[in-house]
């Protein structure tokens, strides 16, 4: 019966994928010319949507066109004193196409933040703060103040034959939130004190969330090897990590299936090796399984004890695509003769029409574990900007073992659980550097009924918060 369930709901998301599929499609094939660049110096354009330029002959691979902001409030965007903007951290491409660790996203999906340029070398440093009033419903249920917050940096550039980066990301969550984390339901993994599991709850990240360096040379001007390593860093597994794609990023909480999609993006231990051929990207890394301990201040030992291997591919600016597999020795500390090899497949699609941005991410993920359970997760998630406005919208179906505490007679037992979230923002202060926007949320979530006594019968959540964005 669950199985049959199971089929009859990933039909009904299927058709919804494959409706955002068609609508995002005149965008992902390209239909929307892309303008040349002028032969002469002209005058700065009216706003309009993000679009990288086609590389002027003669370029050099270090070097891209101006890319002009999408809107007014995001003009200043981009802060360079000459006309070209340098590529990436990893390959001759526009630096638009970076997303976090290695991974890659849409060219034209905004790239927020303070950017600085000195001769070869770029800066950019981003971030954001969320306060949040969180109440969740139903018998498990609570509610809370917490906040969520990141701040990052890059920079990049000519060393020697090739370009040297160096990236940064920390966050105050450990006591912003607490090692408590805050309530989500049918939320799981990892621990608040390494004893007993969290769940229906988000735990914070760690203080020390990037501490990364990386080399690429180009062998030819639209290709390059490169190496990236970190303590910790993002190994090569994944979708971009939810607070890193735009499609996500403005949502005030965690998706429920982060642990099977893009939970690695803090590994402590580190080292990819990748290859770029144009749209393509092949890249490895080693790194540690062991998902982040309760202690969120401390860096942990580097152990280079588990694999992953991705694939990327971007055929258009506005569709970048991928698949991984990686192999995670005991990446639960509860649960430490638990190997788990995950499998993704992520798209994330741009579609830009009379002055509206849309980010869609459709990402399917599976922990086959070491004891022979095959847990899968399923997202569909959807951000629009509209002027001001940020409308969010999510669905989420994943299959769950450890809903329930040690002891409970059900423990261990698989649950089919779905989740449909909806919200919406107003930047009330659209201003250059921080723009502060107020914002709503809402969500349902669905149980089988075996659990309504746990759960009560699709209980209601929402939340109200405050966000503050480095623009």
């Amino acid at each position: 019966m669950r199985k049959s369930g199971m089929t009859k709901r990933r039909t009904l998301a299927g058709a919804a994928a494959l409706w955002l599929a068609i609508f995002a499609a005149p965008a992902a094939r390209g239909d929307e010319p892309t303008p040349e660049p002028p032969a002469e110096p002209a005058p700065a354009p009216a706003p309009h949507a993000a679009h990288p330029h086609t590389p002027r002959k003669g370029t050099e691979a270090g070097q891209m066109p101006h890319v002009h902001p999408a809107s007014p409030q995001q003009s200043k965007m981009f802060h360079f004193h000459h006309e070209d903007m340098p590529t990436g951290m990893f390959g001759p491409y526009p630096l638009m196409r970076e997303s976090s660790g290695t991974s890659w996203q849409p060219e034209s999906s905004l790239h927020e933040g303070l950017h600085f340029a000195r001769g070869t070398w770029t800066t950019m440093v981003h971030g954001w703060a969320n306060a949040v009033w969180d109440h969740q419903g139903g018998p498990r249920g609570d509610e809370k103040i917490f906040g969520a917050n990141m701040v990052m940096g890059r920079t990049h550039g000519k060393f020697g034959p090739g370009t040297l980066g160096f990236s940064a990301m920390l966050s105050a969550e450990p006591w912003t939130i607490g090692k408590q984390g805050y309530p989500l339901l049918l939320q799981t993994g990892e621990s608040a004190d390494g004893v007993k599991p969290l769940i229906d709850r988000q735990h914070p990240h760690d203080l020390w969330m990037e501490l990364a360096t990386s080399y690429f040379i180009s062998p030819d001007p639209t290709g390059s090897l490169f190496v990236y390593a970190g303590l910790p860093g993002e190994p090569a597994l994944g979708p971009p990590v939810f607070m890193h794609r735009m499609s996500g990023e403005a949502f005030p909480e965690a998706p429920i299936g982060h642990h099977w999609l893009d939970a690695t993006h803090i590994s402590y231990g580190v080292l990819t090796a990748g290859l770029v051929d144009g749209s393509w990207k092949f890249e490895g890394s080693l790194f540690r399984g062991r998902e982040p301990d309760q202690n969120r201040l401390d860096i942990e030992q580097p152990r280079l004890d588990s694999h992953s291997f991705r694939l990327s591919l971007n055929p258009t600016p506005a569709l970048a695509l991928q698949t991984s597999y990686g192999r995670l020795h005991s990446p639960e500390a509860l649960e430490p003769d638990v190997d788990v090899d995950r499998t993704t497949v992520s798209a994330v699609m741009n579609a830009s029409r009379n002055g509206r941005l849309v980010q869609t991410t459709i990402a399917w993920g599976r922990n086959h574990e070491s004891t022979g359970s095959n847990l899968e997760a399923f997202l569909l998630e959807s951000t629009a900007r509209v002027g001001r406005s940020t409308w969010m919208t999510r669905v989420e179906q994943v299959e769950k073992d450890n809903l329930l505490p040690p002891g409970d007679p059900r423990a261990g037992k698989i649950y089919d659980v779905d989740k449909l979230s909806a919200g919406y923002a107003f930047d009330v202060w659209p201003r250059y550097p921080v723009s502060f926007a107020v914002g709503g949320f809402a969500s349902i979530s669905r149980t089988p009924d075996e659990l309504d006594p746990v759960y009560g019968k699709n209980p209601v959540s929402g939340m109200v918060f405050v966000r503050a964005v480095l623009r």
